[in-house]
């Protein structure tokens, strides 16, 4: 089974850290690759910079034509459905992928992720999801995405606040930690707190080799339908679909 992950920033300190998590939980016969654009900013953290990422995310999708499937390493589940309608293999986000993870082992769960602004995209994820009731809240540990590869930074403290926080005021049973950045901290936190911590990267690793061994496909049947053909101008005409 091959496995693509795509970091959708261009950060590869990042892209080393979700590799490590991809394979650590990976089969022993999926083979994992994990890429980043060459093109596009070093962190995603709120809408604007979403929606640059977008080219090249869709870029290392066409990439990897081979890939049984992907899947889409940043919480935000930035480009998800247009990976989607991109290729026929199973695209899954991190995002999604610990939301319903979490639902199966918990009751109520929160989220910690790092800035306040993304606290909106990952409600309205979580809509879309059919979750939100099963959210407790989603807290934000106002730390950039960066700080997460900083050595020496205090990322780590103001996580564990907010975890703390979590248990004591909103009745979570569960954390999913908000930003693959944070993928290699999910084991230690778990220990620490007594709790279920869920890494995004892991969880859809996990559930995309499920979708691969039932032989699933991405639907091509209206939504997630192949682009139409036709050209695009400027700068965005390579990308034009054909």
């Amino acid at each position: 089974m091959r496995l693509h992950v795509i970091n959708p920033n261009t950060t590869a300190s990042m892209t080393r850290k979700i590799e490590a998590a991809a394979r650590a939980v990976a089969r022993p016969d999926t083979y994992v690759t994990a890429v980043n654009p060459e093109f596009g900013p070093v962190s995603i953290e709120g809408y604007f910079d979403e929606a640059f990422s977008l080219p090249g995310l869709l870029d290392e999708v066409a990439k990897a034509p081979d890939a049984d499937a992907f899947v889409i390493a940043c919480f935000d589940d930035t480009g998800l459905e247009a990976a989607r309608c991109a290729t026929s293999a199973p695209v899954l986000g991190i995002g999604e992928a610990a939301f319903h993870m979490a639902s199966f082992i918990a009751e109520r769960f929160t989220v910690v992720t790092t800035l306040s602004r993304s606290i909106a995209p990952i409600e309205r994820n979580l809509a879309k999801y059919g979750l939100l009731a099963r959210c407790a809240k989603v807290r934000a540990s106002d730390v950039p995405v960066l700080a997460l590869e900083e050595e020496g930074s205090d990322a780590r403290r103001r996580i564990e606040a907010e975890i703390a926080l979590a248990l004591e005021k909103d009745g979570a049973e569960a954390i999913v930690l908000g930003c693959a950045g944070m993928a290699d901290l999910a084991d230690a936190l778990a220990a620490k707190f007594g709790v279920p911590v869920l890494d995004g990267v892991a969880c859809a690793v996990a559930l995309a080799e499920s979708v691969v061994q039932l032989k699933l496909r991405t639907s091509k049947r209206n939504t997630y339908a192949a682009p139409l053909p036709k050209p695009y101008l400027g700068d965005f005409a390579r990308f034009a679909p054909r």
